[in-house]
């Protein structure tokens, strides 16, 4: 609740150096995202577009967070408060349905994960089983795959040793979650400091190869989700060793 405060302060502080005007042209165009075109909403004052900003955005909020809503119940919620009326509920009673509510939701985010974790193993198998057979394609002890793309000179890396690499990673239907090549610069680290599938399959590089390495879920983030990586995620990775930095 304190972060979400933030964010509406930060929205109120930056959206208070705009026109009135502004807003009034922006909320009135067509939402190219959608087939409908947005309601015309007069916001004559600053006020008026933060108050509408500020709605949107926790409607926004509620549906990526998966918070089904009534919005007529919403409306009513608010113009109580607003308006400093009694609400339906005691204070007692509020905090009861609310920690009814966060268990209920809980649980829900519990069996999706669950779920989720059931799904994506299942597809990482899957895709790790028939990969395996392609030409060129490589599997360790540890199920690890990987597939030569240029073999470089010199010595390869020891665990404790740091790398300069550039590479890109994507989950298994393609989608890049991470690229070095887009930031337009190399990226160095230890060596043991990153997944497990990362510290094997460096160590089988040297100084200017180019792999593709296809890390089954248990040598990456395992079942959890870490950023934009889903939970029990088989991950490619496109990887070139630039440099080792003996430690």
């Amino acid at each position: 609740m304190k972060r979400y405060s933030i964010v509406l302060a930060i929205f109120a502080v930056v959206f208070l150096t705009l026109s009135p005007k502004t807003y009034s042209q922006v909320f009135k165009k067509k939402n190219k995202r959608a087939k409908t075109e947005i309601p015309t909403v007069m916001l004559s004052t600053n006020q008026d577009t933060i108050s509408y900003i500020i709605g949107a955005d926790i409607a926004k909020n509620f549906k990526n967070n998966g918070i089904e809503i009534n919005l007529n119940s919403l409306i009513e919620g608010l113009k109580a408060g607003h308006n400093g009326y009694d609400t339906l509920f005691t204070v007692q009673q509020i905090q009861n349905i609310m920690m009814e509510w966060q268990q209920s939701e809980m649980k829900k985010q519990e069996k999706l994960a669950k779920e989720n974790i059931e799904k994506n193993k299942k597809l990482g198998q899957d895709f790790l089983d028939a990969n395996k057979a392609k030409d060129g394609v490589i599997v360790t002890e540890s199920g690890l795959q990987y597939k030569i793309i240029k073999q470089g000179d010199g010595e390869s890396p020891k665990a404790t040793d740091i790398i300069k690499v550039h590479y890109k990673g994507t989950l298994i239907d393609g989608t890049q979650f991470d690229s070095s090549y887009d930031r337009g610069e190399p990226t160095q680290f230890p060596l043991n400091r990153v997944i497990k599938g990362w510290t094997e399959g460096l160590q089988l590089m040297k100084p200017g190869a180019h792999f593709i390495f296809y890390i089954p879920s248990e040598l990456a983030y395992g079942d959890h989700k870490t950023g934009n990586i889903p939970e029990a995620s088989t991950l490619i990775f496109e990887v070139e060793l630039l440099e080792v930095i003996k430690q």
